[in-house]
């Protein structure tokens, strides 16, 4: 048995960790990029609270409060701008997978004129780049532990990720406490996210045991906990476990990769006329994978199944996305087959680490029409 496993990423894990942001940060620098999303950080205090933290720790911070749902380069290259302005030595991105890849996006593209060139390759690990410390507020992405970014360059109107092992973060401060007043659908949509990394990491061709058994245990606290969300019966219990289950799965991502549908749902950004969340675009396109990649793997599948209280996969994954209102398609979020080629045109990444054999475009256009 033989498998690689590489994390350098610290993980600050349990609920009032917040309180050590500005310890950890202080390892880095004494001046910091704060970068979060439009309102819902200032909106619920938590905002002002790390900025607090980090006064008291003896960090000054610089708030970017930029980053859009589906992240976009002109974006990043503001935050940028300001972090040089600051003469920032770490960057600190406090919100959902968005905002932690446009501050990885940032970290890695500090040197560069703008980061719209950088999206769609990969970054050296010699790179020269600025400390990143992730605190998730949602669970799902997982993104405070992987190695990419998922980035919209507008120049080019391509969305895709950079890459490498100089994306990771140098640490992670999980506080589920941050996501326990989380808006109902945004919980919902990111922890279909984490279940797909769950699927996915247990399939994937890069899956090895131990992928397999943080599936297993990530797909079985999903199937348990994020029902509750749905039904407003979360507690702090179901959102710890939901917490972990989002860094599981993003562990995953960071080693196993994910598979064809994570390449489908980047390719939709410049594709329709609302480009949906990446985890309830996830949910839309995962009825109609299953049915072309089961073949493929049924062993694999069978056991995330099993996890998830079910003996066939198909039957688990829909009455999952009944159970938590995410059962959708394509056309109800405003897409029809006109779209179609324009995702084809924008599908990047690799497409080997699918269990289906010899993907092409003919098989990825029937699997976007079965889910129309």
């Amino acid at each position: 048995m033989n498998f690689d496993l590489h994390l350098p990423t610290r993980v600050v894990f349990g609920r009032g960790r917040l309180d050590e942001l500005g310890r950890v940060t202080r390892q880095f620098s004494d001046r910091a990029l704060l970068m979060t999303g439009r309102t819902a950080m200032r909106t619920s205090g938590y905002l002002q609270r790390a900025v607090d933290i980090l006064r008291a720790a003896g960090v000054k911070a610089e708030v970017f409060e930029g980053v859009s749902a589906n992240p976009r380069s002109d974006e990043v290259d503001q935050a940028m701008r300001l972090a040089r302005a600051h003469h920032a030595g770490a960057i600190i991105g406090m919100g959902g997978g968005s905002v932690l890849d446009a501050a990885k996006a940032a970290a890695v593209a500090i040197q560069h004129t703008s980061v719209g060139p950088l999206v769609g390759t990969t970054i050296a690990l010699e790179t020269d780049t600025l400390p990143v410390i992730a605190v998730p507020t949602t669970a799902g992405s997982g993104a405070e532990v992987t190695k990419g970014a998922i980035i919209t360059d507008i120049g080019r109107g391509f969305k895709s990720g950079i890459r490498g092992d100089a994306l990771f973060p140098r640490v992670a401060v999980v506080d589920p406490t941050l996501t326990d007043h989380l808006p109902r659908r945004v919980a919902l949509e990111s922890g279909f996210d984490a279940l797909a990394h769950a699927v996915e990491g247990a399939v994937a061709r890069r899956s090895t045991p131990l992928s397999r058994n943080l599936s297993h245990q990530a797909a079985t606290l999903l199937s348990e906990h994020l029902p509750r969300v749905a039904q407003d019966r979360a507690d702090a219990h179901s959102r710890d476990a939901l917490s972990l289950a989002a860094l599981l799965g993003g562990i995953n991502v960071a080693n196993a990769s994910t598979c064809l549908p994570h390449r489908l749902q980047q390719a939709m950004g410049q594709g329709g006329p609302k480009e949906p969340s990446h985890g309830l675009g996830l949910a839309i396109l995962y009825p109609a994978w299953l049915r072309y990649a089961y073949p493929h793997a049924p062993g694999a599948f069978d056991a995330i199944a099993a996890a998830m209280g079910h003996d066939d996969i198909h039957r688990a994954v829909y009455e999952f996305l009944n159970g938590i209102g995410l059962h959708t398609t394509l056309s109800s979020v405003g897409y029809s087959r006109e779209d179609i080629p324009a995702f084809l045109a924008n599908i990047s990444g690799n497409l080997d680490n699918d269990p289906i054999e010899d993907i092409d475009d003919a098989l990825i256009e029937d699997l976007y029409r079965s889910a129309l």
